[in-house]
């Protein structure tokens, strides 16, 4: 016997009235024009112009999943977080992303990958901003706007630009470590399931009886050869690019829609407190990474991947993370890149979203009580109770101090200054670049990074950036910068020429003088 057909459920307007139709509007007379007073259509028009919020600054292209994080080692030694205790299982919603590119970019571009993971723990969330790379392109909060329009699109023509790329990197020298990593093979994922991730930032951890540590966090994948290195080429994914666009997306829903559920291992980087005042490299500069060798991966955990979004827009466009989330056994660091992060996403996200975003289901607090004097403002859904200020004596919530000491809080004095970390023994820009492409990197993969920055620096960047990207490259490893000089100089057969900067000159000086 066939199963019998349900009804389809009848149209409502968002305040659930029937709807009358969902083809014709109300008009006078089957030709005559459309009334004011059709207030489903009016409705459809008014949201359809709506219904895209603001895309994010940097890492607008991007989607992600939901899961869980499982703690399997005891790390009570280095922090009393509760969702690090052993056998603790904890829900997570992840993000994963491209930087410079906008919504609509292709998946495939050269690029670092956002890495980012909401913990909803019973102490309230937890967010690790990350990305594919254990480091960044800069180590100061005040240069990151402009290194991200230098990214981006150029005033006069709208396109991407290799040029500004190049000059902002080659006069900004702590990139060389980040853009070693974005020529080389990580800088085009095969797809983000066999990608590691990286908290880049320097956190710390307090555990119950007071004693600090540094740490850094390492997601390690568990797909495929678990190396957290595979790579489409340059060709491949120019074109991926064309084929199909949302390709990383893609893949992702339709690997976790079919069970074949994605995971990583997260291990720590873990230093003793004191160890940072002498350790020859400074550890909250995010241009550099610990060696392994002075402080090994230790494992914690696992995180999987088990559920598809619903509903993309509410779920994965409207999710916010943000590095001021942080619980009870975790902190911020010197970092003054994570620093500056504490405050610049939850701005973003109030921008973007709207001063109550965490009240977005997506974001809210799921597992602990949330007792706050944050009140009205578009799009509050919870209602406020008296008493609205604190202190009061009328029975509000009043801030009770978790016991013990509290993370993120450390020992500084000095003047007031301007100025970049103070150097220690093997602080220079060069030498962990150096150290990737001469001894993590094989011939071939040293090849492929050859082809890939040569190519690049061919597309339109003038001669006097290519000079100094040249010699950008030479402090990195001399015999590399060789290679890079001559497979470029072939490529364009003498000078490069940018169709550069003239064009601005003209608009304020039509003389170009």
């Amino acid at each position: 016997m066939a199963d019998k057909k349900m009804p389809a459920p009848a149209t409502t307007t968002d305040g659930g009235i029937r709807v009358q139709s969902d083809e014709h509007s109300l008009t006078v007379g089957p030709d005559g024009p459309i009334v004011l007073h059709d207030h489903y259509l009016l409705e459809q028009m008014a949201n359809f112009n709506r219904e895209r919020i603001p895309e994010r600054q940097p890492h607008a292209k991007g989607s992600g999943a939901f899961g869980s994080f499982e703690t399997t080692a005891d790390v009570s030694k280095y922090t009393k977080a509760d969702l690090f205790k052993k056998g603790k299982k904890t829900d997570v919603a992840m993000r994963f992303s491209t930087v410079a590119g906008e919504r609509g970019s292709p998946d495939t571009w050269r690029d670092p990958r956002g890495f980012s993971v909401k913990f909803y723990t019973e102490e309230g969330n937890f967010d690790m901003v990350g990305n594919n790379t254990p480091v960044f392109f800069v180590r100061d909060p005040i240069k990151f706007q402009n290194f991200i329009r230098s990214q981006k699109r150029r005033a006069d023509n709208g396109l991407r630009d290799h040029d500004m790329m190049w000059d902002f990197w080659t006069l900004s020298p702590e990139s060389a470590h980040q853009v070693t990593y974005l020529m080389g093979d990580r800088g085009v994922p095969k797809n983000w399931r066999e990608m590691n991730g990286y908290s880049s930032h320097t956190y710390m951890l307090v555990n119950e009886s007071g004693e600090k540590f540094w740490v850094k966090f390492h997601f390690h994948t568990d797909v495929g050869s678990m190396s957290g290195n595979a790579h489409l080429t340059q060709d491949e994914a120019v074109k991926k690019a064309g084929e199909d666009s949302d390709y990383h997306r893609r893949d992702l829903f339709d690997a976790i829609h079919k069970g074949d559920f994605p995971s990583w291992t997260l291990k720590w980087q873990i230093m003793p407190y004191d160890d940072a005042k002498t350790y020859r490299i400074n550890p909250f500069d995010l241009t550099k990474t610990w060696p392994h060798s002075d402080y090994p991966l230790i494992e914690v955990g696992k995180l999987t991947l088990n559920e598809n979004p619903v509903d993309w827009d509410t779920q994965i466009e409207q999710l916010a993370f943000e590095p001021n989330n942080i619980v009870p056994g975790i902190g911020l660091s010197p970092d003054k890149m994570l620093l500056a992060r504490g405050f610049s996403y939850a701005d973003a996200h109030r921008h973007r979203l709207g001063v109550n975003y965490k009240q977005i289901p997506v974001n809210s607090v799921r597992n602990a009580p949330v007792n706050s004097y944050s009140r009205a403002g578009a799009m509050r859904v919870t209602n406020a109770v008296d008493p609205v200020y604190a202190p009061n004596s009328y029975g509000g919530p009043s801030a009770q101090p978790v016991p013990g000491p509290e993370a993120g809080l450390w020992h500084s004095d000095g003047d007031m200054v301007r100025a970049a970390y103070t150097l220690r023994e093997d602080d220079d820009d060069w030498t962990q670049a150096g150290i990737l492409v001469r001894e993590v990197m094989d011939d071939a993969q040293r090849d492929r990074f050859v082809s890939n920055v040569a190519g690049h620096l061919a597309d339109g960047v003038s001669e006097k950036v290519l000079v100094r990207a040249i010699d950008y490259w030479k402090n990195v490893d001399k015999t590399i910068g060789g290679r890079i000089e001559k497979a470029v100089r072939d490529k364009i057969g003498g000078k490069s020429e940018a169709p550069g900067m003239a064009s601005a000159k003209s608009i304020s000086d039509p003389a170009g003088n």
